[in-house]
């Protein structure tokens, strides 16, 4: 498959000491040779590959000298696109690395559209598509725990999983086609239906182990929707700032304080929370302060962990108890907050509206109790069920909406087989089984969809 050869800028936009401009295509070398000088005059062409050599970008048409770079050369098939690629690094800086980039399009190159060094990888037979999606949860990973589940999924440990399932039933299928080819033996069916059942029934197995896993894996990648709830002035931004450990949040004496909702990602124990901080939510005659409330009502309904916050100083009011019929059936936990001050606060009472739900006390002025709320939260999610090491399992929507489709396809096929339904009949859900494993992986799949999950990656990768 022959491609343009496109360019552009693979490191953050900024200040910083290297930026790199890459390049691929058949045309790559031809291009880098026109503005690269060498020592010695060299060619990139006829150097060997996986070498890097030091040299200035040249403007063949003002003869001025655009940058010192050092220039990167591998030609393909060995490497990431499968195709010739040259990497310049830079200076890093917001100037220098555009004139280059700008100098390669005037030379030939295109600009690439996001994701498109991957798409070419995907395309080009160098990783399949999960592998792909895994290279943008590398980048985006919050967490030591998340970056091992992409790592793993890059390498392709979930994509031979599904390989190695679409190839049980490709062997059904090839079976059915024995049985419709041969009907003049009588036993080929009531062998071909007690493979189809065992088999079908091990595929079942699993995909059900693998959607075991999706939530905590969905977690990981996508991180965990976490607002903090609670009256005004009980330590809603303390908490904030504790969790985060930076001063995200003005945090006064004043009721009211927080207008707006805050959000903040931070690592809790290898749990990524994707953190907001809620305005008070009470009734108000401020304006600002009620648009800021209702918006902290619109996040509540949408969050996957609540943090209630309770003042250990002050006696539980109607309003906290409104807070506790609020998020009932979610995930909760209480944290008593201010135990520097004297308790007026009845805390059977609050045991017991906390029903089922942790209960921590907390002193975020004296820094005491959130060590025992982190083990909190990383406990409700993360029991220990999740090994490190595992890497078959899926984190990414796409997939696990492809594995539930995949798995009621399955079960429509074994149910039919129990019915005594033809077994060419049953092949039909069998073959729809496949044919959505194969999404997962990118040998099914329309190109469009495809087109849609790269324009997703960041420019340059």
């Amino acid at each position: 498959m022959e491609f343009d050869t496109i360019a552009a800028i693979s490191t953050p936009m900024g200040e910083g000491a290297i930026a790199i401009v890459r390049l691929s295509g058949d045309e790559a070398f031809q291009i880098a040779d026109r503005v690269f000088k060498g020592i010695g005059g060299k060619q990139l062409q006829s150097v060997p590959s996986h070498t890097i050599h030091y040299g200035h970008i040249v403007d063949p048409a003002k003869d001025e000298t655009i940058e010192e770079v050092m220039v990167s050369v591998m030609k393909g098939p060995k490497t990431f696109t499968r195709e010739d690629v040259v990497e310049i690094n830079c200076h890093g800086g917001i100037v220098s690395v555009n004139h280059v980039l700008q100098l390669l399009l005037r030379q030939g190159a295109r600009m690439a559209e996001p994701g498109e060094f991957t798409k070419r990888a995907f395309l080009n037979g160098r990783i399949d598509l999960s592998q792909a999606e895994a290279v943008m949860d590398l980048i985006r990973a919050k967490t030591d725990r998340a970056m091992n589940v992409a790592m793993n999924q890059m390498q392709g440990r979930l994509s031979k999983l599904v390989q190695s399932l679409r190839q049980e039933i490709l062997e059904i299928l090839a079976q059915v086609e024995v049985n419709i080819d041969y009907p003049e033996y009588d036993d080929v069916e009531e062998m071909t239906l007690k493979m189809m059942m065992e088999k079908s029934q091990y595929v079942r197995s699993e995909i059900e182990k693998l959607l075991r896993t999706s939530e905590q894996g969905k977690i990981l990648r996508e991180g965990l929707s976490t607002v903090i709830i609670g009256r005004p002035n009980v330590g809603k931004s303390s908490l904030l700032n504790s969790l985060v450990q930076e001063n995200k949040a003005i945090v006064t004496d004043i009721p009211g304080t927080t207008r707006d909702v805050i959000e903040e990602y931070v690592n809790v124990r290898g749990v990524p929370l994707r953190l907001v901080d809620t305005a008070g939510i009470r009734e108000t005659e401020d304006i600002v302060e009620r648009i800021g409330v209702e918006r902290s009502r619109k996040v509540l309904k949408e969050a996957d962990l609540i943090l209630l916050v309770l003042n250990h100083g002050e006696e539980l009011s109607d309003e906290d108890r409104r807070l506790f019929e609020a998020v009932s059936g979610m995930d909760v936990i209480v944290i008593v907050n201010k135990t520097d001050l004297d308790r007026a606060i009845d805390l059977d009472e609050v045991q017991q509206l906390a029903d089922r739900h942790k209960l921590v006390t907390t002193s975020l002025l004296k820094e005491e109790g959130v060590d025992e709320l982190e083990e909190a939260i990383a406990s409700l999610f993360f029991d220990g069920s999740v090994e490190l090491g595992d890497g078959t399992y899926v984190s990414n929507s796409r997939h696990i909406a492809l594995l539930h489709q995949a798995l009621q396809s399955i079960e429509e096929a074994i149910q039919s087989a129990e019915m005594g339904t033809p077994v060419d009949m049953v092949q039909i859900d069998l073959r729809r089984t496949w044919e959505i494993l194969g999404e997962m992986i990118g040998d099914t799949v329309q190109e469009s969809l495809i087109d849609q999950l790269f324009s997703q990656f960041c420019l340059g990768k």
